[in-house]
C-alpha cells in the first residue's frame, strides 16, 4: 500500500454538486473524475459529497470476518466520523481502488492499519484547514468531531459537506498527526457490525443470490477420479430433457492443474442438475483409479527416512551426543480436509465480445481484474481493463475463495453461451473436487542432557506442497516457507534445533486452509512439547516457561493463560487440562482447554481458555467471535471424518459424511485479548492451531493415552 505522501484529493463532479476523494495515490496532483479510472496505484477510500454524504470503502471482501465494519472504522475513527454517519460500500476489484483487494493470511487490520489511520488522518487536517482558512484563524485553534469542524473560540462549526469544496483546493499532508488511542470512541471499543443486520434480515446479496435478467444455469460432470480427463461424451439424453439449452466443455484451471468436465446449460439450476445425471462420459482416468489415501500414507511414512531440506540450523542438532534414555520420537499425522464453506463456489458470468462482467464472492477481487499470468484475465483470454466484476458478501472462505478455478470454470462456459450463465457447485461437488487442505506428517525428536536440560530439537515435515501446487513454474531449490510454516518463530530457547521438510508428490490439488500450515504443524510441535515435558517429569506450563526468555511474547501470553484458566489449581480426577500455543506470520494464541472422561469412555470438551496477542483490538467482540469461531472449526478438524480418497475418488460428499461439529457439541469458550504497544496481529487464524494440541494434551492429562493422529475419536477405548 502507498505511504501517506503520495495521498491527495479527487475534485469530482456528482448528482449531490461538488464532491472529493480520499485516499492513496502514486501522484501528488489534483486529478479529475474522468481520471480516475486511469490513475494508477490509486486507492480512494473516503468519499464525501457537499450534501453531507459520506461514503468509506471497505476493500477487504467480507466473509464472515467483519471486515465491513473494522477497516471503515480504523478510517472513521481518525477522520472523526461516526459508523453510524456514513455509508459503507464493499468494493469489487476496481482499477482505481488499487491492488490490495483480496482478504487472507489474516491480513486486512495486520498490513492496513497504520495506512488506514493516516487515511482518515490526513483527511481531517485538510478539513480542518479549510475551515480555519474560512474563518481567519489558525489550524490549531479547531478541531474535528462528528464529520464537523468546530472553532475552539466561539463553538462556531462546518459540517464536512459544507466545506467540500474548499477542500478539495488544498493538498493532503504528507505527514498527518493521528490521534492519541486514548482518545479512540470506535477503535477498542465494542460496537455492531453493520453487516449482521443485513444478513440477519437477508438484505444481503451473496454471489448464490445473484440473478442478472436472462440468466440461464449451467451444472458440471466432472472426472470422478481426481487427475482423469474427458475422452468423449454423449448428451443426446440430456438434451431431450425440456429446458435443457446446450451442453458443452467446460476447463477450470487450480494452480498447476487443469481439468475437464461436462456443463449442462439449461433454464433452472434443477434442471441442469438433473439432465447431468444422463449424460454418458468417457474419463481416462490416467491410472489414478488405483490411488488409495491409505497407500499414499505409507508412501510419506517411507519418505521420513530422507534427509529432506534443511530450513533452520541452530547450533549442530545431528550430532548432539545424547543418550538413547535421555532421548523422546514421535510421529504425528494429519489428514486431508475440506474447507466446506456454508456458500459452494458459484459465478454468472456474460461474456460480450471480447469483455467480460462477472458476478461471484471470492477473497481476491485484485486477482479478478488483474493481469499477472495465474489472474482470470490471463488465464481465460481478456483483457484487464475490458474485465468487469461485482463482489458480493462472501459465505466462507478459510482459504478456499482464493483460488479462481471455479470461476474460470464459469468463464470458459459462459464464451460458448449468449447469456449470462450462473454456474452453482453443490455441495457434493464443493466437498470432493478440491482443492484440499494436504495431509502432513511430522517426525520429531528431542534429547535431553543428563541434568534434565533439553539440548536438541528436531522437527522433520513432510507433505506435499501447498506452494507447488498453487504456482506455475514454482522454484523448488528455494526453501519453502509453508512446508514449515511457523515451527522457526517459536520462542523457545533449544541450543540446537533443525527444522526441515520433504516434499512429496501428488497429483491432487492442494491449497490453503484456514491458518495454512500451522493448523497441521501446531498440533505435531506442541504435542511433542508435551511429551517433552513429560520425559523431563515436569508440568507442561513449567516446562515450557523454562525455556523462554521472560520478556518475549510467548512467556508473556502464557503468563496470562495461567492466570486466566486457574492451570495451577487441579481438577477433579477423571478430568485433564491440556495446554498449546502457536506464534506464526498471522499472529499467536494460547489456549487451554479442560475436558471430562465420561463413564461410557467419551472425552467431553468442557472449557476452552484463548488469550490472543493483537496490539490493537479495532472491534473486541469481533476478536472474540472469530476465536470462537476458530476454535470450533478447529474441533470440527480434530475430531470429525476427514476426506479420504479410495480408487482415486473422494468419499465423502456432503455434511452427512463430511460432518461439521454440531451446537451441542461446542464447549464453552472464553477469550481474553492482549493489546498494547507491539507490532498489529491478525484475528482470523491465530485462534485456530493451538486448539487441536491443547485438546490432545488435556486428553493424556486425564487419560494418559497420547494422541498423534488426526482425526481423533472422542472415545477412548
Amino acid at each position: 500500500m502507498e505511504q501517506v505522501s503520495r495521498r491527495h484529493f479527487i475534485k469530482t463532479a456528482g448528482t449531490a454538486g461538488i464532491s472529493i476523494w480520499l485516499g492513496l495515490s502514486a501522484k501528488g496532483a489534483i486529478i479529475k473524475t474522468s481520471d480516475i479510472a486511469a490513475a494508477k496505484n490509486f486507492s480512494p477510500y473516503i468519499l464525501v459529497e457537499s450534501n453531507g454524504n459520506i461514503t468509506i470503502y471497505n476493500i477487504k471482501p467480507e466473509m464472515g470476518q467483519g471486515t465491513f465494519q473494522s477497516v471503515p472504522a480504523v478510517i472513521a475513527e481518525e477522520f472523526e466520523v461516526s459508523l453510524d454517519q456514513v455509508k459503507i460500500k464493499n468494493t469489487s476489484g476496481e482499477p482505481e481502488f488499487g491492488r490490495g483487494q483480496r482478504a487472507g493470511g489474516s491480513s486486512s487490520i495486520r498490513t492496513g492499519y497504520n495506512d488506514y489511520r493516516k487515511t482518515g488522518a490526513a483527511a481531517r487536517t485538510v478539513f480542518i484547514v479549510a475551515a480555519a482558512k474560512r474563518w481567519q484563524t489558525s489550524p490549531d485553534n479547531c478541531y474535528a468531531r462528528n464529520a464537523k469542524v468546530i472553532n475552539r473560540t466561539n463553538d462556531q462549526s462546518f459540517t464536512y459537506g459544507e466545506l467540500v469544496e474548499d477542500a478539495a483546493r488544498l493538498d493532503l499532508p504528507k505527514d498527518p498527526k493521528l490521534k492519541d488511542p486514548k482518545d479512540f470512541t470506535i477503535v477498542g471499543k465494542m460496537s455492531h457490525r453493520p453487516d449482521i443486520p443485513l444478513k440477519t434480515c437477508g438484505e444481503a446479496k451473496f454471489g448464490i443470490d445473484v440473478r442478472v435478467p436472462g440468466m440461464v444455469y449451467a451444472s458440471v460432470e466432472r472426472c470422478p477420479v481426481i487427475g482423469g480427463v474427458l475422452k468423449n461424451f454423449d448428451a443426446s439424453d440430456a438434451l431431450k430433457i425440456a429446458g435443457v439449452l446446450k451442453v458443452v466443455e467446460a476447463e477450470r484451471v487450480v494452480g498447476n492443474y487443469r481439468y475437464t468436465g461436462v456443463a449442462v446449460i439449461a433454464d433452472s439450476y434443477w434442471t441442469a442438475l438433473q439432465a447431468r445425471k444422463k449424460l454418458k462420459i468417457n474419463w481416462d482416468y490416467k491410472g489414478f483409479d488405483n490411488f488409495d489415501s491409505e497407500d499414499y500414507d505409507e508412501h510419506l511414512r517411507k519418505l521420513a527416512d530422507e534427509e529432506g531440506l534443511v530450513d533452520k540450523n541452530i547450533g549442530n542438532a545431528d550430532k548432539v551426543n545424547v543418550s538413547l534414555q535421555n532421548t523422546v520420537d514421535a510421529f504425528y499425522e494429519t489428514p486431508v480436509v475440506a474447507h466446506s464453506p456454508m456458500e459452494p463456489m458459484n459465478a454468472v458470468a456474460q461474456v460480450h465480445g471480447d469483455n467480460l462482467e462477472i458476478w461471484t464472492s471470492t477473497q481476491v477481487p485484485s486477482s479478478v481484474v488483474g493481469s499477472s499470468p495465474n489472474e482470470l484475465p490471463k488465464l481465460t483470454g481478456f483483457s484487464p481493463e475490458n474485465v468487469k466484476m461485482h463482489n458480493m458478501f462472501v459465505g466462507g472462505g478459510f482459504g478456499r475463495r482464493l483460488y479462481l478455478d471455479y470461476l474460470v470454470e464459469a468463464v470458459n462456459i459462459a464464451k460458448q453461451y449468449d447469456k449470462p450463465v450462473k454456474v452453482i457447485w453443490s455441495r457434493e461437488d464443493t466437498t470432493q473436487f478440491g482443492p484440499f487442505r494436504p495431509m502432513t506428517f511430522s517426525k520429531l525428536s528431542g534429547g535431553f542432557s543428563d541434568d534434565g536440560k533439553l539440548l536438541v530439537l528436531k522437527h522433520k515435515v513432510i507433505s506435499p506442497s501447498i506452494s507447488e501446487s498453487a504456482r506455475p513454474n514454482f522454484d523448488k531449490t528455494k526453501v519453502d516457507g509453508t512446508m514449515v510454516e511457523g515451527i522457526g518463530e517459536q520462542d523457545y530457547q533449544v541450543p540446537n534445533i533443525k527444522t526441515s521438510y520433504v516434499r512429496a508428490d501428488y497429483h491432487v490439488p492442494v491449497a490453503a486452509w484456514r491458518s495454512v500450515t500451522s493448523s497441521t504443524l501446531a498440533f505435531a510441535h506442541e504435542c511433542f512439547m508435551d511429551e517433552l515435558a513429560h520425559k523431563a517429569g515436569k508440568d507442561p506450563l513449567d516446562f515450557r516457561m523454562s525455556l523462554l526468555a521472560p520478556d518475549s511474547d510467548t512467556a508473556k501470553i502464557f503468563k496470562k493463560l495461567r492466570e486466566v484458566s486457574n492451570w495451577d489449581q487441579p481438577l477433579p480426577k477423571g478430568s485433564g487440562r491440556g495446554l498449546a500455543q502457536w506464534k506464526f506470520f498471522a499472529g499467536q494464541c494460547a489456549q487451554a482447554v479442560e475436558v471430562t472422561l465420561r463413564p461410557d469412555g467419551t472425552i467431553k470438551v468442557d472449557k476452552v481458555y484463548a488469550v490472543i496477542d493483537l496490539g490493537v483490538a479495532v472491534n473486541p467482540d469481533n476478536v472474540r467471535n472469530q476465536t470462537e469461531g476458530a476454535v470450533v472449526m478447529a474441533l470440527t478438524a480434530a475430531t470429525k471424518p476427514a476426506i479420504t480418497l479410495k480408487n482415486g475418488k473422494v468419499m465423502q460428499h456432503n455434511f452427512y459424511d463430511n460432518t461439521m461439529i454440531r451446537i451441542n457439541e461446542v464447549p464453552q469458550v472464553e477469550v481474553h485479548i492482549l493489546t498494547g504497544e507491539g507490532k498489529i496481529k491478525g484475528v482470523g487464524e491465530p485462534g485456530l492451531p493451538p486448539f487441536a494440541p491443547a485438546l490432545a494434551n488435556a486428553i493424556f492429562a486425564a487419560t494418559g493415552t497420547r494422541i498423534r493422529k488426526m482425526p481423533f475419536d472422542l472415545k477412548i477405548s
